[in-house]
């Protein structure tokens, strides 16, 4: 009996954090959409100007018994820069900004020794944010499973494609056939 448990991660564009995690074994949903912010059930427009104060985010349903909260951050910090401030490439923001919320004392608990692990993988420091759970809202539809039903657009081409492909180079074996 599956064992479902839920991370809510922001690491730049949720296009990205999405497109990775739906590719996971364990992995029963990776949805987009936004949390930590002020605004009740905000839109794309008020994200992406700021003024909302949400990140876009992933919320990520696993099967705890394929696969841990441990390894779910283990892909998180390849697959984002968590040393730059509230931005991730040319996506510039408070927005785009690393987060990690937490569910319980647990996962709290968790990420931050994750943290530690990672902050050994890289000269800058980690600025990811780590807070309680915050409520998510879910981003419109034509954000879901943007990079499966958009591949050849070109910031799927030119951004999420390469975050893909090192990702299937670390993680391989965790890859959906």
């Amino acid at each position: 009996m599956a064992t479902l448990e839920k991370a809510l991660l922001g690491g730049g564009c949720f296009w990205c954090i999405e497109a990775v995690y739906n590719c996971v074994i364990g992995v029963e949903s990776a949805i987009s959409g936004y949390a930590g912010g002020t605004r009740p059930n905000p839109s794309y427009e008020q994200v992406c100007t700021g003024v909302s104060g949400h990140a876009e985010v992933v919320e990520v349903t696993f099967d705890n018994e394929i696969i841990s909260y441990e390894e779910i951050l283990a892909i998180f910090w390849e697959i984002h820069n968590p040393t730059t401030l509230n931005a991730q490439g040319a996506d510039k923001g408070t927005q785009y900004r690393s987060v990690i919320y937490y569910t319980n004392e647990e996962q709290k608990e968790k990420a931050l020794a994750s943290i530690r692990e990672a902050q050994q993988s890289f000269k800058d420091t980690i600025v990811t944010e780590l807070s309680p759970t915050p409520e998510f809202f879910t981003a419109e539809m034509y954000h879901q499973n943007y990079y499966r039903d958009h591949p050849t657009q070109g910031y799927c081409h030119a951004v999420i494609a390469p975050k893909l492909e090192k990702f299937m180079k670390k993680f391989g074996e965790r890859v959906k056939k």
